[in-house]
């Protein structure tokens, strides 16, 4: 998998905006848009990924930052399955459904999607938002800002899958968090399970020094244009 669009940037060559999105290239299934469906491209093809390769869009929450893409692809490729949190705007699903393959909502329910690939369902009020898991051979946790929490999200991931997840990749929106706050939650991810992360975009440049240490050689750093071989 790669990341596609981040605030950070990992290869020079990408361009970096706020925002997040990364591509499953096995499943063929894009996690989120970013902000900007320009930048967005011209980091698909400095990735090598060509957007008619793409059959599935997951978004985790209906947040400019994460959706703003999704125009953009669907120029490129309407032979695409949407996959929306039922707190996606109604009538902009409303208009997706006339424009791609197909547009599945997500309610609070965790579920098998295809393959290895499952969601925790839209959890949360104040912000709702889906999480993607991958139930491979080295279970991963994907998530877009991680608003719910990123430890509460992962104990969650762990029992629908019934299996430990060994990795934390995405936001975990920490930034605003104090120093307490954000060990907290790193001792919290450790006794669940999680052996290495990859925290970025929201997650915040001291919480991000944190899993560093905390982590050590199974700290992965972000940006654009990075690659996750895990």
């Amino acid at each position: 998998m790669v990341i596609l669009f981040d605030n950070y940037t990992y290869k020079n060559s990408c361009k970096s905006l706020w925002g997040f999105s990364l591509y499953l290239k096995e499943y063929k299934l894009l996690f989120d848009t970013g902000s900007n469906g320009r930048v967005l491209l011209q980091n698909m093809k400095e990735a090598n990924i060509d957007p008619k390769e793409i059959e599935y869009i997951f978004i985790s929450h209906f947040h400019w930052d994460h959706i703003f893409g999704i125009d953009s692809l669907l120029e490129l490729n309407s032979n695409i399955t949407l996959i929306l949190p039922n707190s996606f705007c109604e009538t902009f699903a409303e208009d997706l459904k006339t424009l791609t393959k197909e547009v599945i909502i997500i309610n609070e329910k965790p579920q098998k999607l295809f393959r290895d690939i499952y969601t925790t369902g839209v959890l949360g009020k104040e912000t709702p938002e889906q999480s993607l898991i991958v139930n491979d051979d080295y279970p991963k946790l994907i998530t877009g800002c991680g608003h719910y929490g990123v430890e509460n999200i992962t104990k969650i991931a762990k029992w629908v899958v019934d299996n430990d997840i060994k990795m934390a990749i995405g936001g975990f929106h920490l930034f605003e968090k104090s120093e307490k706050d954000i060990q907290n939650s790193i001792e919290k991810l450790k006794k669940l399970g999680i052996q290495s992360v990859l925290p970025t975009h929201c997650t915040g440049d001291k919480a991000i020094e944190f899993f560093r240490e905390s982590f050590g050689e199974n700290f992965y750093s972000g940006g654009v244009c990075r690659e996750i071989l895990t």
